[in-house]
């Protein structure tokens, strides 16, 4: 039997997985057991199963041949059309891929308060099979329970509502029930060290939002409107919340900003912020882009790539629809704003693609497809469109979907033929961006933006500046022309204050004084441009600008920190008998038991300064092997430099 052919021959129904997870060893081993019904005769199925061990695979209570190919167990007996069976069978694995063990190899004297010790999942693009024999197939759904064994001085969340906790000898065993069918892909598990707060939704959804212990006043920023935005989409959607529950996990050194898993998100550490850090780097967006997964990609799943944009463009859209909820109408029409900006230039520098080209980026699955839904909403209307979307997901929920299944049901709502709009937003090669001009400037706060030029309008900036347009439109002016900056500019709002401290990398003496006020800004974006502007411009008074700045963190990657040990190190006179030891903090930061992002800061600054001893070459050439692509591509970068 084909590969191809599978998922219109067997459906597999339900799967009980109880996985007992070792790190110590990087293993899992495992019992099984799935309930399928046959669709048609065969006399062989299989299972997705990579670089696995198995062992007693059962059908019923009986012995089933079986082959084990490395990629996938086969399943050899005379299946009949219309029988349901169940297999069953233990297994065993060091996952290469989809399961990621942090920090259990870790142990440094003096460092271990910063060691993580987690284990985390991650299907989508890498497959649950490296870890659980399961199905690469999005369109083969099953319904999960999952008990997972672990050293009972972690937390262990999964998908689904904990039923029960075993407690062993040195183990725990947590029982997690679904109840509802998913794709494989968004199976998963997260363990570590977590303390946890909940709210309940309108609808009576339990939301957990779990946190470090030490970033217990930093949950609160975090997690900041997740109620608000659940109470939204649901509202906004039309479909109640399909799943029993709704958890939030960070993780370190995650591979992405967070991962849609069904009721359980996992999101990276870096967006764990203060309330400083709120204001240039919060988890919001993020925070409503994977919750919007659960209706738009959890409960209707594409069929294959070719319509990812059912994903993530609904998930960026409902995202912003969620954000316009909290920030307002300016906000969402300028993000719409920024990503037609970014459409725009992905066609100029790139050969254009179709949204419904399985090989198109990124940017052009979420934010073209977020831009369909906008287009499509004001031209059907928002009656209309709700209505369409809400059938969309009662006709199609728990099923595979493809485009022209939502394009129908929006046809049926309007009464609109939409083959002209799908051929321009949905298939052409370039972004329709006259077009959704058009449609941003009946917002007038775009308007107003638009309208600001001070490349041709040099006299009139001046005036712009003092009127009470919008902070984004005073950046722009002074982001375009810095000579326009005057001392009352300086008492304006973060953002505008952050574009007049990216803008003077050059600091006239008479705006001095207004410009050491930025060291004690509220973003530490602002505080890491002006400290390192400051030192610059002003080297008789570095000492004073280190003082002022010596506690400051900044965001989770220690933006700020690792500037500030770095002009430490740099400043002839500066706390002498204190160098070495901030010497040896820069070192640290390179170190396997930081965040990839810290680490990078770190080698970024040490190289700058030539200062790369040893220990620090050592955890370069460590990082070339770290399981996010793009620090270790970093990393090696680095590396060839040296030669």
């Amino acid at each position: 039997m084909s590969v191809a052919q599978q998922i219109g021959t067997v459906d597999f129904k339900t799967g009980t997985v109880k996985v007992n997870v070792m790190p110590e060893t990087k293993t899992v081993s495992g019992f099984v057991t799935y309930d399928f019904v046959m669709l048609k005769d065969t006399d062989s199925i299989f299972i997705d199963a990579v670089d696995m061990r198995f062992e007693q695979v059962l059908l019923g209570e009986s012995k089933l041949e079986s082959y084990n190919d490395g990629k996938k167990l086969w399943l050899k007996h005379a299946f009949k059309k219309d029988s349901t069976y169940r297999v069953s069978f233990n297994y065993w694995v060091v996952p290469k891929k989809a399961m990621y063990f942090i920090g259990w190899d870790l142990e440094r004297d003096g460092v271990s308060n910063v060691i993580k010790k987690q284990v985390w999942t991650q299907g989508q693009g890498k497959y649950t099979s490296h870890w659980l024999p399961s199905f690469d197939d999005m369109n083969e759904k099953v319904v999960f329970d999952l008990s997972i064994t672990f050293n009972k001085d972690f937390e262990v969340v999964a998908n689904g509502r904990l039923i029960n906790k075993q407690f062993n000898d040195t183990t725990i065993t947590w029982h997690y029930d679904m109840q509802e069918p998913m794709s494989s892909y968004l199976l998963a598990l997260a363990i570590g060290r977590y303390d946890k707060y909940s709210e309940v939704s309108k609808s009576g959804i339990p939301l957990t939002m779990y946190y470090y212990p030490e970033d217990s006043l930093n949950a609160k920023p975090t997690y900041r409107y997740t109620k608000d935005m659940f109470d939204f989409l649901e509202a906004e959607i039309g479909m109640p919340y399909a799943w029993q529950n709704y958890k939030q996990v960070p993780v370190k050194d995650f591979l992405y900003a967070g991962m849609e898993n069904t009721s359980l998100t996992i999101f990276s550490d870096a967006f764990m912020v203060d309330s400083i850090g709120f204001v240039d780097k919060n988890y919001v967006n993020v925070n409503a882009h994977e919750l919007a997964h659960q209706w738009f990609g959890n409960l209707v799943t594409e069929v294959s790539g070719t319509h990812h944009w059912l994903q993530e463009g609904f998930a960026t859209y409902y995202a912003l629809l969620a954000e316009r909820s909290v920030f307002g109408d300016n906000y969402y029409y300028w993000r719409l704003y920024e990503y037609a900006q970014e459409l725009l230039q992905q066609d100029r520098s790139e050969q254009g693609t179709s949204l419904l080209d399985p090989k198109s980026s990124s940017t052009t699955f979420y934010k073209r497809g977020a831009w369909v839904l906008h287009v499509l909403r004001e031209l059907v209307g928002a009656e209309a469109f709700k209505l369409a979307v809400t059938n969309y997901l009662k006709v199609y929920k728990f099923k595979n979907v493809k485009t022209s299944d939502f394009i129908e049901e929006v046809e049926k709502v309007s009464g609109k033929n939409l083959e002209e709009f799908v051929g321009m937003w949905l298939e052409s090669l370039t972004f329709p961006y006259n077009d959704a001009m058009e449609s941003l400037k009946k917002s007038y706060f775009i308007q107003e933006y638009l309208m600001v030029d001070c490349e041709v309008l040099t006299s009139k900036c001046n005036d712009y500046l003092s009127s009470g347009i919008s902070d984004e439109a005073k950046s722009k002016i002074i982001l375009q022309n810095p000579a326009v900056i005057k001392k009352e500019d300086f008492n304006n709002g973060v953002k505008v204050r952050q574009a007049i401290a990216q803008a003077l990398s050059k600091i006239p003496v008479g705006f001095k004084a207004s410009y050491e006020s930025f060291l004690e800004d509220n973003s530490y974006i602002t505080i890491e441009v002006a400290l390192i502007n400051l030192w610059t411009n002003f080297p008789k008074e570095r000492h004073r600008y280190l003082d002022v700045t010596k506690g400051i963190i900044g965001f989770k990657d220690c933006n700020v920190r690792v500037l500030w040990l770095t002009l430490a190190l740099l400043t002839e006179g500066y706390k002498m008998e204190r160098k070495q030891e901030y010497y040896n903090a820069l070192i640290d930061y390179t170190g396997p038991e930081y965040g990839f992002e810290i680490r990078k800061h770190a080698f970024q600054y040490l190289k700058w300064i030539n200062a790369c001893d040893g220990n620090c070459h050592e955890n370069l050439k460590q990082a070339t092997t770290h399981h996010v692509w793009h620090f270790s591509k970093f990393a090696k970068r680095l590396l060839e430099k040296e030669h």
